[in-house]
């Protein structure tokens, strides 16, 4: 070993010593200023973020002022996933992202693209000072007003789709100017070497003309790489490009000394290699070039749901009709909507009646009639009729909005597999650089002759062998994903949520407005006497038709439903707590309870035994009279949705358990699993107690999603590992879950679910496509495989890879914008499950505070049930999921429709139920 040897050595050693303390060592960070009430910082965006540390305090208002000094799409936005910010950077200009750090730890923040990286350091709070603790809980944001954040959103579409269109036509001139020049080198170089071509023109080989047509290519073609290369591994973030240009510049730099300076090196050390600067920078290109086309339809959901919203909105005022802006409604405005226009705003209609698309909010395909009274979404398109509604929730309140801004927030998150391969791709850089300084000192020293040259070009390969591709594995999936969610009725609040649900193995499901539809209907009609079905229940339809209760209204509803019109009464009486009795064309009618019927002095013979079996199958029996003789009994339930069973049945053949989970008692929890296909129940389950049921489950290693949609459902959302909302449902549900399902169908839980697993099977690919080539490729490059069979693996062949590896990302990715929900049909015949396994909750009577008055809130007597007021149900009072105070007494209700009829007006059913007489039927 001679001392070239040893000094060669020695530099490896001390370069890779340097190239770890330079990327892993410590870094400087810059505190954030308080200026006024808020922490503000200015970053430099070129070529990654300076300052890229940064260092601020928990729970006060942060100021990132963002100056980007550049153009392309590689840092056109700026991701804090861990608070679900993701914001817009316009090039050549300063943007401001505000948000309050809320909590401690170290968070990395990224471009869009993931090639560039930041970190904040949130510390905990200083202690008290004036000027902090007056702060308020969140700072003021731009865009507050109606019409403001869906501008900015607009602008950002804009000019991400500008920039966008630039890039590819900057990556075409480039390409275009690189192609050509290179093409002639390449050809001598390939020509002389392998074809010994004899007829090859010798000018072709001149050192000085090679030099001459790769120099623009270096210097003009290459400059973006080179650029964004050497300024990270000035801000000690090296990423993909880095490689690229040390690589390149290697190889262009000894090229030039043996062109301009030959005789500084020994005759057989005078090659060069043009042809593969030339050639790695246009395939390089090139990749980018096909990349970012095929790139320009993953963020087309954001801009799809951004173009639904209408510019301008019929204002109608003292009868007259205007056209404003719809950034001008505010709530209480009454909007006029003709055939075929869209809604501009979230309403209430007040008067017409319509059909109304509302599949590009909901993904529900059937058009939903929408008559006084009915909620109505804006962006969602009118069909046949014209109506009027009352504007309540306008600008950054709709749904359309806080759907862009869920998916946005999705797509701005980060899964665990992507934290890892960040992980990865941050100690992968430096690892590659390593490898080829070690590559570079061994075929220096152990080489056949030639040994510079081949130590040389085989660093170099290994450089150029480094996957650029891996740090877009993950997020372009998500982004496609979470955007294919939306379009399909299914919000994804972050990529954990999308990760998670693919593990899913166990589902608990509420049963009132989950399974069911969470509001009475009439389910059957048993005729005892002469009459038949439909003149028994027209007659109580027509009795039934001047009362408020709920379940009159479902009668009424039902008997409409099968193409009855209920007739005018007269002599109508409602008897609290019992029923109705009124006179039909001339006919005595009376329908209520058991008592109603007995105070009458009717026989009620044959009313026990059917009443027993309506109540069997979780149904309300309410007995109807017909001229002093019992009539039959009309049967009015919770029905359960029409898709409810096939979604369980879909959700089975997915290797999921399904568990049903509600407040109601032991028999009317079983008649609604049984009819929905569902194997095992938790009953008796009191509101604050799901949380804990949905632990329970997970205590036996199973990995739970809960689906629920009322407020009560809110602690076990949150408790899940997977929380699903019904969109449908109040907003605290929605608020607290991880994935909202807006249509209110089950069948989007199914959806989730193979979106999920079809997203992670995608970056699974996406991270062998990203690594295959290369991980084979380096260790060829390194010459691993030389001393065996003489192979080693040109650059130009390693540039060849990592251009086909991004490509490869990028395609595999866009497939995701092709999934379909396949429809969830019941298979006819199909046996349902065995009898559900019922378990009842035990946790006794909650404990009354000592300093609440005796009777609020608790039942006091003793007693165990109680009479729903309102629709006459018993009521298990440890298990009631929903409760009312009315002068200090605790009131009973077996469904939120109830609730809602008693808090509207507690006069009309005081002394229904609980204790006192039963309210109607």
């Amino acid at each position: 070993m001679n001392f070239p040897d040893i000094a060669v050595i020695a530099s490896g050693i001390v370069l890779i010593g340097f190239l770890a303390w330079f990327f892993f060592g410590p870094k400087k960070a810059r505190q954030a200023e308080l200026v006024g009430q808020v922490q503000q910082v200015q970053v430099l965006v070129k070529g990654g973020y300076a300052p890229n540390l940064i260092r601020v305090r928990q729970s006060v208002p942060l100021r990132i002022v963002f100056d980007r000094q550049e153009g392309g799409e590689c840092t056109s936005r700026v991701v804090f996933p861990d608070f679900a910010l993701n914001r817009s950077l316009p090039a050549m200009a300063k943007t401001t992202v505000e948000f309050t750090p809320d909590k401690t730890g170290k968070f990395d923040f990224a471009c869009g693209m993931n090639m560039v990286h930041g970190s904040l350091v949130v510390e905990p709070p200083s202690p008290p000072s004036k000027a902090i603790s007056s702060l308020p809980a969140e700072p003021v944001i731009d865009g507050a007003s109606n019409g403001a954040d869906a501008e900015r959103r607009t602008d950002d579409v804009d000019t991400e789709s500008a920039e966008r269109k630039a890039e590819i036509a900057d990556l075409t001139r480039r390409v275009i100017v690189g192609a050509p020049l290179t093409a002639p080198v390449l050809f001598a170089a390939m020509a002389d070497s392998f074809l010994h071509l004899s007829w090859l023109p010798q000018f072709l080989l001149n050192h000085w003309l090679q030099l001459a047509l790769i120099t623009p290519v270096m210097f003009y073609s290459g400059w973006p790489i080179h650029r964004t290369g050497w300024l990270s591994i000035a801000h000690r973030s090296a990423e993909m490009n880095a490689l690229i240009t040390v690589g390149t510049t290697a190889a262009f730099g000894y090229s030039l000394l043996v062109t301009v300076a030959p005789g500084l090196l020994p005759a057989e050390l005078r090659g060069v290699y043009f042809e593969v600067v030339g050639v790695i920078i246009t395939l390089i290109l090139l990749g980018r070039l096909f990349e970012a086309r095929a790139k320009a339809g993953t963020g087309a959901a954001i801009r799809q749901l951004i173009g639904l919203q209408p510019r301008t909105a019929r204002l109608v005022r003292d009868g007259a009709e205007a056209d404003i802006p719809v950034e001008e409604v505010v709530p209480g405005d009454v909007i006029s909507v003709r055939p075929g226009e869209k809604l501009p705003v979230d309403g209430e209609v007040i008067d017409g009646r319509s059909t109304v698309d509302q599949s590009m909010v909901t993904g529900e395909s059937i058009p939903a009639t929408k008559q006084a009274g009915d909620t109505v979404i804006g962006a969602t398109v009118n069909q046949t009729g014209a109506f009027r509604f009352r504007a309540t929730r306008v600008g950054k309140d709709t749904m359309l909005a806080q759907i862009i801004r869920l998916v946005e927030q999705a797509q701005g998150s980060k899964a665990p597999i992507q934290r890892l391969a960040d992980v990865v791709a941050s100690y992968f850089v430096p690892v590659v650089m390593s490898i080829a300084i070690a590559t570079f000192v061994v075929w220096f020293v152990a080489g056949p002759p030639t040994t510079l040259t081949l130590a040389l070009v085989s660093a170099v390969a290994v450089l150029i062998a480094c996957p650029c591709a891996l740090g877009l594995a993950t997020p372009l999936a998500i982004m496609v994903s979470t955007g294919k969610g939306a379009e399909l009725g299914i919000l994804i609040r972050s990529a954990e949520a999308l990760e998670t649900a693919q593990k899913i193995d166990t589902i608990v499901l509420d049963k009132t407005g989950t399974i069911t539809r969470g509001a009475p209907a009439l389910t059957d009609v048993i005729v005892t006497g002469d009459l038949t079905e439909n003149e028994l229940l027209l007659l109580v339809a027509s009795a039934e038709q001047t009362s408020e209760h709920p379940l009159g209204a479902a009668i009424v509803a039902g008997a409409k439903a099968r193409g009855l019109q209920p007739l005018q009464p007269t002599d109508f009486e409602s008897v609290t707590g019992k029923g109705v009795r009124a006179t039909i064309d001339g006919r005595k009618v009376l329908v209520g309870n058991e008592r109603f019927i007995q105070d009458a002095g009717i026989s009620g013979d044959g009313f026990a035994e059917v009443a027993r079996r309506l109540s069997t199958d979780g149904k309300t029996p309410i007995g109807a009279v017909v001229d002093g003789k019992l009539a039959g009994l009309i049967g009015v339930a919770d029905t359960i949705k029409d898709d409810s069973v096939a979604a369980v049945s879909a959700l089975r053949d997915l290797g999921v358990t399904v568990v049903m989970i509600s407040g109601d008692n032991r028999q009317t929890a079983a008649a609604i699993a049984r009819q929905a296909g569902i194997e095992r129940v938790m009953a008796e389950v009191l509101p604050d107690m799901k949380a804990l049921e949905v632990r329970r489950l997970q205590d036996e290693h199973r990995v739970v999603a809960m689906v629920g949609d009322g407020i009560n459902d809110a602690p076990a959302l949150a408790q899940a590992d997977v929380g699903m909302a019904i969109g449908t449902g109040t907003d605290v549900a929605i608020e607290a879950s991880d994935i909202t399902l807006i249509s209110g169908s089950l069948t989007g839980v199914v959806t989730a679910i193979n979106l999920s697993r079809s997203t992670m099977r995608n970056i699974r690919q996406n991270l062998f496509f990203a690594f295959a080539y290369n991980i084979v490729g380096i260790p060829i490059a390194a010459g691993i495989l030389y001393p065996f069979l003489g192979l080693r693996l040109s650059p130009m062949i390693a540039a060849g890879a990592m251009a086909l590896s991004s490509l490869s990302v990028v395609s595999n990715s866009n497939r995701l914008r092709g999934f379909k929900a396949n429809a969830t049909q019941p298979v006819v015949g199909a046996p349902l499950p065995a009898e559900p396994v019922v378990e009842v909750a035990s946790y006794g009577a909650p404990p009354i505070s000592q300093d609440a008055p005796t009777g609020q809130g608790e039942d006091m007597t003793g007693e165990t049930t109680a009479i729903d007021p309102v629709c006459q149900m018993t009521v298990e009072t440890a298990s009631a999921e929903y409760r009312s105070l009315h002068d200090g007494k605790a009131y009973y209700f077996c469904s939120a429709g109830c609730k809602v009829s008693f808090d509207k007006n507690p006069g009309k059913f005081i002394g229904a139920g609980n204790k006192g007489e039963p309210a109607s039927h």
